[in-house]
């Protein structure tokens, strides 16, 4: 699900930003960006966010802009440095290579420049903690704010699709005239009108209104829908839950569709798929 949420705190030791980002995901994807000093801190922070962020592709970021200069002042391994540096010119000789800036060369290999990570302290941590659990609360309302929209545009799309049975509904008693007239046209031109068997008739008019019958979808798709709908106002978080429910809406609307024998009622059935189409799209954003 999509979120953010930040906050920022500035004290006389620097400025403080913790930044929370996520996306759809149907699992939680959690990556931490961290200063350094801040490694130990990880387990603890992914805890917490395991606790309060159900899903998505999160990414947490903690920033710390220092106002002290040399807490992060760099040190040279002078002997190090001398020891890349002899041996560059060395190869460079052998070779008959040029020996210029060999020097800007060996201070850029490994171990040469060192920086001073600085452990954290306790009152650093309870600061950088306190603007965390902000940064996770704006968070959690972003989400929250953005669940309202979602649960207004779900119970639209779900009301269009009982909207569109409502229709089904009118088109469906005029199927059984229409296919009398066909199949009797049908008798007629193929083995004359006089030599219809009429009882035949009877039974096989019978037996194709049966296999056309949509009653029983019609009842457990507008069930289906009151169900997704109470679901979807349950305080407890179920996207998945949603997810099975509009499969379930999918099945009726199909067999509706393979049942229809008539092209009002196919093309109220096409409409409903758009709109359980918008549905599972829209589900991904929901915990």
């Amino acid at each position: 699900m999509t979120g953010y949420g930040s906050a920022t705190k500035d004290l006389d030791s620097g400025k403080y930003t913790v930044e929370i980002k996520s996306l759809n995901s149907k699992f939680l994807e959690l990556n931490l960006k961290l200063p350094k000093a801040y490694s130990e801190k990880e387990f603890f922070l992914r805890n917490e966010c395991n606790k309060q962020i159900e899903r998505g592709k999160v990414m947490l970021s903690i920033n710390i802009e220092s106002n002290n200069a040399g807490a992060k002042a760099a040190t040279i391994n002078q002997d190090l440095l001398k020891y890349y540096y002899q041996e560059l010119k060395n190869t460079a000789l052998e070779l008959g290579e040029n020996t210029n800036n060999l020097l800007s060369l060996a201070i850029n290999l490994p171990e040469v420049v060192k920086y001073d990570e600085n452990a954290v302290s306790e009152e650093e941590w309870n600061q950088v903690l306190a603007t965390f659990q902000t940064a996770l609360e704006n968070f959690k309302k972003f989400r929250a704010d953005e669940g309202e929209v979602l649960e207004k545009d779900l119970i639209l799309r779900i009301e269009n699709i009982l909207t569109l049975l409502q229709k089904v509904e009118v088109d469906e008693p005029n199927r059984v005239p229409v296919f009398k007239e066909r199949l009797n046209t049908y008798l007629a031109d193929a083995v004359g009108k006089e030599n219809i068997d009429n009882n035949r008739l009877e039974q096989e008019i019978i037996y194709y209104i049966d296999k056309f019958d949509i009653t029983e979808e019609k009842v457990r798709l507008r069930s289906h829908c009151d169900y997704f709908i109470k679901t979807l106002k349950d305080k407890d978080a179920n996207g998945k839950k949603l997810g099975f429910i509009s499969q379930e809406i999918g099945r009726e609307i199909n067999t509706m569709g393979s049942k229809a024998n008539d092209a009002n009622i196919q093309r109220n059935v096409v409409s409903m798929k758009e709109e359980l189409e918008k549905i599972k799209e829209q589900l991904l954003n929901v915990l």
